[in-house]
């Protein structure tokens, strides 16, 4: 059950904010959960109480759903009920003073420098086609090059990518503009599928098609690669690779980019530019990942731990 309330507050999360669609769809799901749970106990949306929420919060944590996911839950209702305040619809919030549950510190999962060459080089040999392969080491260069996100990467407009471009331009998260320089190997593998994406073009132009103005297109209604068909290739090169598939995603590759960077000496409000993070506190995080690889290497590498 949904409650017109919701279509205001989504509508200005995405006018005010440049909430990305994704977001926005997140949480009209996660609304729509809170005002069924109020309705099968006989409440409604208008007149929640704060009892009402923290009881939403217990039978999620009744059915065993996950610190993040109620974490996540409480943030919709807490950004709908303080529009809703400040829009002068209820004149109090009463999710302001509710304590989210404790998530603890949660390390994104990485991949080694020997991982992601194996990855590489399985991408340049999957495809059943040559443009394929051509399309497939691109996606992987890029994306390890670059930090994006799947859905910067595979929604990236070809016109960004035209003239041999050393810096990328791209439109991320909540709207924000940044850019992002490639590599050598990932400037190259561009240069080669954009040559083979034009011949393509060339020849479906001669029967009456129109080009496709995305960098990556596809038959998909969006009319490009779709996160989800990227990510079952991505899954498809692990598993070529030799790489264990449920530890790998295209995610993984954006958090590699991140810690292979600090390792290396890259400073960390770089990083932060570079993977279009509002608040460097996000970024912080691959200081624990870099901090914990470096115990397990003292743990299992030097003599006295033996």
């Amino acid at each position: 059950m949904s409650h017109p309330w919701f279509a205001a507050f989504l509508e200005a999360q995405q006018a005010e904010r440049g909430a990305a669609r994704n977001t926005i769809e997140s949480y009209a799901r996660d609304l729509r959960d809170f005002a069924d749970h109020l309705m099968r106990r006989g409440g409604a949306v208008p007149e929640a109480t704060r009892a009402d929420i923290e009881d939403y919060l217990a039978a999620l944590a009744a059915d065993g759903r996950a610190p993040a996911t109620r974490a996540r839950r409480l943030s919709a209702i807490r950004g709908f009920y303080r529009f809703a305040f400040t829009e002068g619809l209820r004149g109090d919030d009463p999710a302001a003073l509710i304590a989210g549950p404790s998530q603890g510190r949660h390390l994104p999962a990485t991949l080694s420098e020997g991982d992601v060459e194996a990855l590489l080089g399985a991408a340049a040999e999957t495809g059943a086609t040559h443009g394929e392969r051509l399309r497939n080491t691109c996606l992987m260069e890029m994306l390890y090059a670059t930090g994006l996100r799947v859905s910067e990467l595979v929604s990236l407009p070809v016109a960004a990518a035209r003239g041999d471009p050393r810096m990328l331009f791209v439109r991320g998260k909540g709207g924000r503009e940044r850019m992002v320089p490639l590599s050598d190997p990932a400037r190259a593998a561009l240069s080669d599928w954009l040559a083979c994406r034009y011949a393509r073009e060339a020849e479906a132009a001669r029967k009456g098609a129109t080009a496709s103005p995305f960098l990556f297109p596809s038959r998909a209604k969006a009319g490009h690669l779709t996160r989800t068909q990227f990510f079952l290739l991505v899954k498809g090169f692990a598993a070529r690779a030799g790489i264990d598939p449920a530890h790998v995603s295209p995610h993984t590759l954006r958090h590699a980019f991140a810690t292979h960077l600090l390792a290396n000496g890259a400073d960390l409000r770089a990083i932060q530019t570079l993977l279009g993070h509002a608040d460097v506190a996000t970024t912080e995080i691959y200081t624990h990942v870099l901090e914990e690889r470096l115990r397990q290497i003292v743990l299992t590498r030097h003599p006295l731990s033996r």
